[in-house]
């Protein structure tokens, strides 16, 4: 998807919409993932005659989120990380970073619940952040030196961001890192750019059923206004300079 990514470079960053399941000769599912192929679209990124190496950034939203806190962490250079409707933990998939592997993030079946339009409620299905049986999937982002913008919609009915964000903003202020986090009542889980149109609920294309997203119209529009703001002042902040550039997922 490279809508973001499209009004980014017009407002003059160096972007590159990275794809990484199901798109030509990616896997079809998320089991595929590896961090290295990553880590390859970093150091493509970076070898771009205008793109000053010190200075990239990287913007995910949802799974994608997960994976910007993964490479932030485990790959070097990256200056600042936007998380849109994300998890602090590593999702779904386990994703192998060289010799170690970080376990997922499940959920259980029974706790999906479907409502009366026939659309699927995640929202309380995703396994507890905080049992200590899941503490090797999080994400230790704390390691990163990297600024961070923690965004989350109070709406969203795929999974508790709101809470995830609560959670990774007070891990990363507790090791005293520079992070900044906004959560929107009414918002749901697709935070997009300003006068994108609500997207309620719609056909998930990897899952083959329809699931609801969440968000209420008039708030959820004011939210990605704001928060469509403060990603550029973020981003101009940490990445100004005679060059730069972003990665999107």
């Amino acid at each position: 998807m490279e809508h973001r990514a499209s009004l980014l470079a017009s407002h003059g960053f160096c972007t590159m919409a990275l794809a990484y399941f199901d798109y030509e000769d990616l896997p079809k599912i998320l089991g595929g993932l590896h961090l290295d192929y990553f880590g390859n679209a970093l150091e493509f990124l970076r070898c771009h005659p205008k793109v000053n190496k010190e200075r990239i950034g990287v913007i995910g939203i949802s799974k994608g989120a997960d994976l910007a806190l993964s490479m932030a962490t485990f790959l070097p250079g990256i200056k600042a990380v936007v998380s849109v409707c994300g998890c602090g933990a590593n999702t779904f998939a386990p994703l192998p970073c060289g010799e170690f592997v970080i376990p997922c993030l499940g959920f259980s079946a029974e706790k999906i619940k479907l409502t009366e339009n026939g659309e699927f409620d995640f929202s309380e299905s995703m396994d507890d952040l905080l049992d200590p049986e899941n503490s090797e999937c999080l994400i230790p982002v704390e390691r990163s030196s990297a600024a961070f913008l923690i965004l989350s919609g109070l709406d969203d009915k795929n999974w508790p961001s709101a809470a995830y964000a609560d959670q990774l903003v007070a891990r990363l202020r507790e090791h005293r890192k520079d992070v900044e986090g906004h959560t929107y009542p009414g918002a749901g889980h697709l935070l997009e750019p300003p006068y994108m149109p609500l997207c309620h609920a719609s056909h998930h294309k990897l899952l083959g059923m329809p699931i609801l997203w969440g968000g209420q119209m008039m708030e959820h529009a004011k939210a990605q206004e704001d928060a469509w703001k403060k990603i550029l002042t973020f981003f101009s902040k940490h990445l100004k300079g005679t060059n730069f550039a972003m990665c999107r997922l």
